[in-house]
């Protein structure tokens, strides 16, 4: 059973703050493949939107969204991957994962993103709004946790359209990526 939510600031991530983020990433996923996928989106500077959870001034979540290469009948649709999000352990089910989602859509709609793609759990990210991405993308993922959030209105709209990830996520998968601090 989770521990009561402690009071949690929102707020952007900070180079001081890259040790705990590695820690809360590797305890929650248990692997260090996705603390290796933030270094490796940083260091190409594709990382968009960086948002921590603090509470009793410890890191206790990270979520991340990164510029997405999304064209739809030839034009590019300025889109963002959402990758990863996690929270401590002892923490997760009590909301500040929902918060860190909301808070960083709500920044992404600020800053006129037009969509948001997030390969993730089919029965969580449909209370913000996701779905299923629409077919007429091509993408290296597909099915039920292939998800997209339109934040303009028709960005995802047409006939034929292409997603491709960055190389971070590609060279993470093959554990090409050094570890992380």
């Amino acid at each position: 059973m989770a521990e009561p939510r402690r009071h949690v600031v929102i707020r952007p991530r900070m180079p001081a703050d890259d040790a705990a983020i590695a820690r809360v990433t590797d305890a929650a996923f248990g692997t260090m493949g996705e603390a290796r996928l933030i270094e490796a989106l940083r260091e190409a500077g594709t990382a968009a939107i960086e948002l921590v959870a603090v509470g009793d001034s410890d890191v206790v979540g990270h979520i991340l969204f990164s510029a997405l290469d999304v064209t739809v009948d030839g034009r590019a649709i300025k889109t963002l991957a959402l990758a990863p999000m996690a929270v401590t352990p002892v923490q997760q089910r009590t909301g500040i994962g929902s918060a860190l989602v909301r808070a960083g859509l709500d920044r992404a709609r600020d800053g006129r993103w037009e969509a948001t793609i997030v390969l993730g759990h089919p029965s969580y990210y449909p209370r913000f709004g996701f779905s299923a991405a629409p077919r007429h993308l091509e993408a290296p993922y597909s099915g039920r946790s292939f998800m997209a959030l339109v934040l303009r209105p028709g960005a995802l709209d047409g006939q034929s359209g292409r997603v491709a990830y960055p190389a971070a996520f590609t060279l993470v998968n093959q554990g090409k990526v050094g570890t992380v601090l």
